[in-house]
Parts: structure tokens; C-alpha cells; sequence
């Protein structure tokens, strides 16, 4: 399996290439040059696979055994999730006959980024000490600088995966003020001497583009080995496949006697801002996995909603010039909303679902339409850098349209969610990001069939967002935060030593400064 660009380039390379890469040179995202497809009897032959199984599984139809041998994979594997609370990992919870939440939060740092993160710093030390150990003795060892935006969990949960590795350098961009107080703890209490905490006086989107450029910058590049742990790394969005394959055999093991699991159709709800942890479930459906929409849920940072609607990619609602009053708004057009980690404009992975849209509606011999496709999504996202929107062809959104569905919840609706699901039987305490998706998906429900059951995508634990579930429950006798949210982990974490470089603007010379003082070279 060979990757290439989503903005075209006679480039190739291999997994292992893909993932020290991170970013193609030409500022496109890496994708297989094909979609395994699933292999025969896997329904049978999976179904009682563990977490771990399953990964094996998946990855190896996207892993050559010339790169990574199968004793190695299992390997990796065991090594990524040992650390998970759940013996299941991404456990499915029930909550009435048709709607179960798909707890990701069960990692190192309670978000679902652990997921993914846990497999790739592993991945990184893996590929880092074979290729150190051919050097001769005497050769400077080579290193890795990882560089990522956060606009809260990727931080911590790269963090985790990446403290104490030999070689590697992290760094991590963060928008100071902009991320909850659990998860800005997380980050900046882990004081090994790899790991290095950037606050940013700037927006997500502003932290997510300095990173962009770095990767661009080819000298700066060369110099340090630049990595990325953002979901524009293909290795997350792979590893993120293997829950939706999870979830798909414990959602037929729980179904009533009498029902066939053949006549159910499973449609999966993901609040998301980056796009990534959605497009795991495009590619596992794309695999084969038998599945119906994959529903987007966003909040009122809603650019992903109103392309559906309308076909425009575009950071800011020409539809609707006005803005609420009710929403805090910076200068660089992103609302501040109580799901702090979806504020967000630009959803970096978008890109690679436009490139399979411009692909889709194309025709001739594949390799000339995988070429025009490259092209296409190179001018839609050079339009986007340069007027800030573009608009896809008819046939484009029609083509989206088939696998997705995608709804806007307000801040409103999210609070009104985490108390009804708290005051509900069975009691589920939810984030507001998992609110946004069940806010989504009870808005959903009456229009499906009976033959319907949601999975909807808790992405973290409560205890990361205090203020929007205490806010929620304010007044309730039934809840006690400490007692009924607060893990053991997070007790006294607020008060520990901290260590984070400030930097008073997104600049991208005072942050290639910080790096320079800091990378292992």
C-alpha cells in the first residue's frame, strides 16, 4: 500500500514514510492510493474479536508486512492500549433500546484522542529506533520534532503518547485561554524534558495554521525532522477506524431476541470540528463496514453543517451576515461555545473527503482521475486560502449527501441535553461535546426508521469540561461533582507545577524560535 496527496504530485510513499511525514510537501493530506476492501466471512470471522484483534485486523489490510511484520503489529498494538481503564477500550453503553453512546474517554488523559495518539507515539518510537539501529557506531541518531495545534484534547492526549520517547522532541500550540482548565493542566504539568507547552494568544484555527506552515517551510522542515500529531497524520485516522468496527459487532450482541441483526441499519452521530474522528467511519463504511449515515454534529461553529445545506465550504455564513448577540465572537470569526474543542473554522480532514467527492465525479482510468482530483482539491483549497470559501459542483455535495447527514446545535440546546440525559433512567452524565451528538441524534430519531439504532460518539470524559456540566446541573440535589464526575486521577491536578512557554501573537518566527531553543537536533 502506497500513500499519496489529496493535492495531487507523482509522490508515493510508504506507511512508514506516511507517518514521520505527517504533511505532504505541497500542503496536502495523505491517502491510500486505494481502499481495501474487507476480506471474506470477516462478519464471522471478527465477531468476537477483542479491541486489540480487531486492530491488528484492520491495519494489516493498510500495512505491508515488509514494513511492519505481524509479531511486530500485535506488538504495537498491545503496547498502545495496555494503558486503557476499560478492558474493552472503547466500551458501547446502552441507553434505551435504540441509542447507545460509544465511550472513547477510557485512555490516559479521558479523551478520545488516546485512541489514536497512544498507537502513533509508539508508532514514531518504532520506526526512530529501527532506523537508528543500522547507523554505525559514531552517527548522530536521527531525532523527531513533533509539532501540533490543540484545541484541547490532541494536546494532552499526544503528550501522553509521546513524554520520555527517546529522539523525539513534542511540541505542542495551544490557544492560551481558549482551552478548558482540566485540559490545560493535563498539558502543562507533564514536565519531561521532550515535552514543551506553547501558549498561543490567537484562535485554534491560528495555531493550526502556523503548524501548516512549518510543515511548508522545506529548510526549517529538513532541519528538525518535523512530525505531526494532528488528525492531518494518517495513522490516527486509521487507528480511529477500528471502534466503529468495535461497535458495530457489540451493537448486533446486545439486540433483543428475535431480532436479526441483518435488518438493523446502525447510523453513527459524531459531534466533530477537525473532521477526523468522522472520517474514520467514512472509511471504515467505504471498507465495507455495513452501516447507514454517519451524521456530523456540530456547534454554532458550524461550517461543516452549511455545506451540506448548501454546498459552500466558507468560513464565514454569507447566507447570514448577522451574528448573535448571545455568542462570543473574536476577530477571526470563531464562536466561543461550551464544546471549546469544535471552535473551529477550517476542518483540516475535509480535505480528504473532497478529494474522494472530486474523485467520485470524475471519469476515465483511475490513475487520471486520482490525478484530476488532485488537482481539483489543490484549486478549492487555494480558493478557500485565498477568499476564505468555495463552493463544490452540484454533483459534488450530491455525492456527500449519500453518506452523511449534518445538524447545528447551540450552546442552549446543549446544556438543556446534559440535564435531561443526567435527570434521565438510566442517569448518563455527558460532556458537551457528546451532548452536541445527542442533541443531534434525538433530533434525528423521529424522522428514521424503526429499523434505526444511533451510536453516538462520546469523545470525552465530563470531568475534562466542569464549568459546562456544572453549569448544566446547577440546582440539582441529585448532583455532586466531586462524587458523581470527578475521577481519582484529576484530583489536585490544578494545583501542581506548570511548564508553558507563552507566545503574545500567532507569529510563526517567535514559535520556529521556541522550537530552535528547544528540539533535539
Amino acid at each position: 500500500m502506497k500513500y499519496f496527496s489529496t493535492r495531487g504530485g507523482d509522490q508515493k510513499l510508504s506507511f512508514e514514510e506516511t507517518v514521520l511525514m505527517g504533511l505532504a510537501p505541497n500542503g496536502g493530506l495523505y491517502i491510500p492510493e486505494s481502499i481495501p476492501q474487507l476480506p471474506e466471512n470477516w462478519i464471522n470471522d471478527w465477531k468476537n474479536y477483542s479491541f486489540v484483534e480487531l486492530s491488528v485486523a484492520v491495519l494489516s489490510l493498510y500495512i505491508s508486512p515488509e514494513e511492519i511484520s505481524r509479531e511486530e503489529l500485535v506488538s504495537l498494538v498491545e503496547k498502545s492500549y495496555s494503558t486503557f481503564r476499560h478492558p474493552d477500550v472503547t466500551p458501547l453503553h446502552k441507553l434505551d433500546d435504540k441509542s447507545f453512546v460509544l465511550e472513547l474517554f477510557h485512555g490516559p488523559t479521558f479523551a478520545f484522542k488516546d485512541v489514536a495518539l497512544q498507537l502513533l507515539g509508539n508508532l514514531f518510537e518504532f520506526f526512530l529506533a529501527r532506523r537508528n539501529a543500522v547507523k554505525a557506531a559514531g552517527q548522530t541518531p536521527e531525532t523527531l520534532t513533533v509539532v501540533g495545534a490543540t484545541s484541547g484534547d490532541t494536546g494532552s492526549a499526544a503528550i501522553y503518547g509521546l513524554r520520555g520517547k527517546e529522539n523525539v522532541s513534542i511540541f505542542i500550540l495551544h490557544p492560551k485561554g481558549r482551552v478548558s482548565p482540566i485540559q490545560e493542566a493535563q498539558m502543562t504539568t507533564v514536565t519531561d524534558a521532550n515535552v514543551h507547552n506553547i501558549a498561543v494568544k490567537a484562535t485554534f484555527d491560528d495555531c493550526q495554521d502556523i503548524v501548516k506552515a512549518l510543515f511548508a517551510d522545506k529548510v526549517f522542515n529538513a532541519k528538525h525532522h518535523l512530525g505531526a500529531v494532528n488528525s492531518i497524520n494518517w495513522a490516527r485516522i486509521l487507528a480511529q477506524t477500528v471502534y466503529y468496527f468495535l461497535s458495530f459487532f457489540h451493537i448486533r450482541s446486545q439486540l433483543p431476541t428475535g431480532t436479526s441483526p441483518e435488518n438493523i441499519d446502525i447510523q453513527y452521530v459524531v459531534p466533530t470540528g477537525n473532521f477526523g474522528d468522522i472520517l474514520a467511519g467514512y472509511y471504515a463504511k467505504k471498507m465495507g463496514l455495513p452501516i447507514g449515515k454517519l451524521v456530523v454534529a456540530t456547534n454554532a461553529n458550524d461550517i461543516l453543517a452549511r455545506f451540506w445545506k448548501s454546498g459552500k465550504y466558507e468560513k464565514v455564513d454569507s447566507g447570514s451576515p448577522a451574528t448573535q448577540s448571545v455568542i462570543s465572537v473574536d476577530a477571526s470569526g470563531v464562536k466561543e461555545t461550551l464544546s471549546p474543542a469544535m471552535d473551529i473554522l477550517v476542518s483540516s480532514n475535509f480535505e480528504r473527503l473532497l478529494w474522494y467527492l472530486a474523485y467520485e465525479t470524475t471519469s476515465g482510468p483511475v490513475e487520471e482521475r486520482q490525478l484530476e482530483a488532485g488537482a481539483i482539491v489543490n484549486g478549492w483549497m487555494n480558493k478557500v486560502k485565498a477568499e476564505g470559501r468555495v463552493e463544490v459542483p452540484v454533483a459534488a455535495l450530491e455525492q456527500a449527501r449519500k453518506d452523511f447527514l449534518a445538524e447545528r446545535v447551540s450552546d442552549k440546546e446543549t446544556l438543556q441535553t446534559i440535564k435531561s440525559f443526567f435527570n434521565g433512567q438510566p442517569s448518563y452524565v455527558a460532556d458537551p461535546h457528546t451532548a452536541v451528538g445527542l442533541t443531534a441524534a434525538r433530533r434525528l430519531a423521529p424522522q428514521n426508521s424503526e429499523n434505526v439504532r444511533q451510536i453516538i460518539l462520546s469523545t470525552a470524559h465530563p470531568a475534562k469540561f466542569s464549568e459546562a456540566v456544572s453549569k448544566a446541573l446547577e440546582g440539582s440535589s441529585k448532583f455532586n461533582f466531586e462524587r458523581d464526575v470527578l475521577p481519582t486521577e484529576f484530583h489536585g491536578l490544578l494545583e501542581k507545577e506548570r511548564s508553558v512557554i507563552d507566545v503574545d501573537r500567532p507569529d510563526i518566527d517567535l514559535v520556529k524560535a521556541v522550537i530552535e531553543r528547544f528540539a533535539t537536533v
